[in-house]
């Protein structure tokens, strides 16, 4: 294997953010002459980022570790036309309103990741409505239209697969990619951008990018994909039985996220270490040793250091501490996830689990009961429909509801 010179090639690498570049020699040489920028696109289409954006996160947050200046690119102006790649059907269209709101979430999210200022290595946020939207129509499609193709675009996996599952795919869509394309020429010539990051599924509109770079203002970039990120099982990684996995705390709390990454599987353990910590790899090649400490202190070690970088140390701390005392002691925690519910004339069990996020409807909350995997105060429940009421409260005025060993969330009485 080719041994790279620059420090951002090799980290990146010995990481397992590689999936496909464009050249690698070259990116390596430039890395080498100085500080190079580099951006990623992100669209506003939410409040916060959620872990199926961390790898995208964590390229920067290397790149920047490396001496590098990241742009945090937000998609104000792409947001309001949709990224095909990876969909079934069209986006909702946001108004300008909620694209603010939700770039304002995603900001808060990246101050704990990357360093923002006006140094040559800091990172900057921008937003693509800020060139996009002053575009005009007839100009654009006769400067930057006539260098693509139709057929080829139609040959993208983004566009291929809609049309082959008959499903619509709406002309607004359909230039999605022409405008990525233009994001990256419009930052190579205003920001001196060379280098494009994203994920495997981006990697066709970054060739775009590249190409038209090339043919209107004769500038050679770059452009570096991640692989999907999977469990070892197969599964998307990010998800969860009450939804996305968000990096905002207002989102998701401190000790559900700690608890996500606890309970990863033993095969991914070493794998995520390197990709969403920042500990050293010697350290993490000790924690997955077979004569190391063990598995269970390796995934302790994982959620501690993820928590950390997204919701910060003490949040992390507080977090395994409640952990340890569900877990080890048994006994309940202010921290654990809770909510408030009148419960004077009683609500049916399956319900409280469905509203604690133990479950994701109903009916999944009547199976999880019927096999025996629900527990009300430690104890199993035999029947979904069994009324929870005011005498189920413990002596410290709270009921505790458990999906298996794992998860628990606690529910407090509300005056009706």
């Amino acid at each position: 294997m080719t041994e790279f010179r620059s420090s951002l090639l090799q980290s990146l690498i010995e990481r397992g953010f590689l999936h496909q570049c464009t050249d690698l020699e070259g990116l390596d040489k430039l890395a080498l002459e100085g500080p190079v920028t580099a951006y990623i696109g992100f669209d506003c289409t939410a409040d916060s980022p959620h872990i199926g954006n961390l790898v995208s996160i964590m390229m920067l947050r290397r790149l920047q570790q490396a001496g590098h200046r990241p742009i945090v690119l937000m998609g104000g102006g792409t947001t309001k036309v949709g990224d095909p790649s990876g969909k079934d059907e069209g986006r909702k269209l946001l108004s300008d309103e909620d694209i603010a709101r939700n770039m304002a979430g995603f900001r808060r999210v990246f101050d704990r990741y990357l360093s923002f200022g006006a140094g040559p290595a800091d990172a900057i946020m921008l937003n693509n409505a800020d060139w996009l939207d002053g575009l005009q129509y007839i100009p654009f499609l006769r400067d930057f239209g006539r260098h693509f193709s139709v057929n080829r675009m139609l040959s993208f996996d983004s566009v291929k697969l809609r049309l082959e599952r008959e499903q619509p795919l709406s002309f607004l869509e359909f230039n999605y990619m022409i405008l990525q394309a233009y994001d990256f020429v419009e930052l190579a010539r205003t920001q001196k951008c060379r280098l494009q990051l994203g994920g495997s599924d981006q990697w066709g509109n970054i060739i775009n990018g590249i190409e038209l770079a090339r043919r209107v203002a004769d500038i050679e970039v770059f452009g570096f994909t991640s692989p999907l990120i999977t469990t070892s099982s197969g599964a998307k990684m990010g998800k969860t039985v009450s939804g996305a996995v968000w990096l905002n705390a207002d989102r998701l709390s401190s000790y559900d996220f700690w608890q996500y990454w606890r309970n990863t599987e033993d095969a991914d353990v070493g794998r995520f270490l390197k990709l969403f910590t920042d500990l050293p790899l010697v350290d993490i090649d000790r924690l997955v040793a077979p004569d190391g400490p063990g598995i269970n202190e390796a995934k302790k070690a994982l959620a501690n250091a993820a928590t950390a970088l997204a919701h910060g140390a003490a949040a992390a701390a507080e977090a395994a501490e409640t952990a340890r005392r569900v877990f080890e002691e048994g006994t309940l925690s202010d921290n654990l996830p809770s909510f408030e519910i009148d419960l004077t004339d009683g609500v049916p069990a399956f319900k409280l689990f469905v509203q604690a996020g133990l479950a994701s409807s109903n009916g999944e909350a009547r199976r999880l009961i019927s096999g025996g995997g629900a527990y009300l105060n430690n104890a199993a429940i035999e029947n979904g429909d069994r009324l929870v009421t005011l005498a189920d409260l413990t002596g410290d005025g709270v009921i505790k509801l458990s999906k298996g060993k794992k998860h628990h969330a606690l529910v407090r009485p509300r005056a009706g």
